[in-house]
């Protein structure tokens, strides 16, 4: 039995959704491989200098692909809202939670992105000071791109 067209299209996006998300997901990892350490920090007693980092372009990637990912998430939900009229609780509770770590993954995506650009003697990166990005900021972006890649598709699977 052939599947409605409908259906077809929902889960050629979901898959398209999931794969930004694991794309965004894989990027983020690499950026806290490759962002900056302690040991790239100059320092001439007075000021302090980093150079570009790898991070800062995995981490535009990451942002880019993430952003990808949630906009073809909530189109697949909101067609299906339309078409259906009606959406579930579930689905209601997972489409905030999807925005809350969307949220909160974007601030420390683009935090950490800003902080891997290079922060020149006396610049820096903010009041001429030099800022390392945290151990695991990267990561726990990784880990909020997951959840938000998740609720967003549940949220679309438990409207279908």
């Amino acid at each position: 039995m052939e599947s409605p067209p409908r259906c077809k299209f929902t889960v050629i996006f979901i898959i398209i959704s999931l794969s930004l998300g694991l794309i965004s997901f894989i990027l983020c990892i690499a950026a806290e491989i490759k962002r900056n350490k302690e040991e790239d920090l100059r320092w001439n007693g007075k000021l302090c200098s980093l150079p570009t980092s790898q991070a800062f372009g995995l981490g535009i990637a990451a942002l880019v692909s993430f952003f990808f990912a949630q906009i073809i998430g909530n189109s697949i939900l909101l067609k299906n809202c339309y078409s259906h009229s009606k959406i579930t609780a579930i689905a209601k509770i997972l489409f905030l939670i999807s925005w809350l770590s969307f949220g909160f993954a974007v601030i420390l995506l683009i935090a950490a992105t800003s902080m891997s650009r290079r922060q020149p003697y006396s610049i820096g990166w903010l009041n001429g000071e030099c800022y390392l990005v945290k151990e695991g900021t990267y990561a726990g972006s990784a880990i909020l791109v997951l959840i938000t890649v998740g609720s967003i598709n549940g949220s679309t699977f438990s409207s279908i």
